[in-house]
């Protein structure tokens, strides 16, 4: 291992010993999942759009696993709901980040936050004209329109 190797080791990974490599074993696997779980919590905890979120996915989910539709439809309903809600959580890493770095208001704090925001509108955006343009045609005939 090269001295600019074990530069990079303590950069990235501080306190553990240049010599260890990174586990890739289940422990990981394990670690990462109680890492995942930590974050929804989190987001629910904290993100009240993320909040709103989870409980149209709560009505949205089962709504698409039960509406007149193939496959491939049901996977594109279902698939736009999560969308939003990994938008939002990418969204909310962004805001923190942007505010763990400074509170101040900045040009480009403020670009890093409108940016994501609009990620967020435009998988929403997505999301509804996916169940529109899907189940638009099966509700305009249960009204008999």
């Amino acid at each position: 291992m090269t001295t600019k190797d074990r530069e990079r080791i303590e950069r990235e990974h501080p306190g553990r010993e240049p010599s260890e490599t990174p586990s890739i074993g289940p422990g990981r696997v394990i670690k990462a999942f109680g890492y995942s779980l930590h974050g929804l919590a989190s987001a629910w905890r904290t993100e009240g759009a993320f909040r709103q979120e989870v409980l149209a996915a709560i009505v949205l989910i089962p709504l698409a696993c039960f509406a007149p539709v193939t496959t491939v439809e049901r996977v594109l309903l279902i698939g736009s709901v999560l969308l939003v809600m990994v938008v939002e959580l990418l969204n909310s890493s962004i805001e923190a980040t942007v505010d763990r770095i400074s509170t101040e208001r900045h040009p480009l704090a403020k670009k890093a936050k409108d940016t994501g925001s609009a990620a967020v509108l435009v998988a929403v955006t997505l999301a509804i004209f996916v169940w529109v343009a899907t189940l638009g045609p099966w509700a305009l005939y249960l009204l008999n329109l």
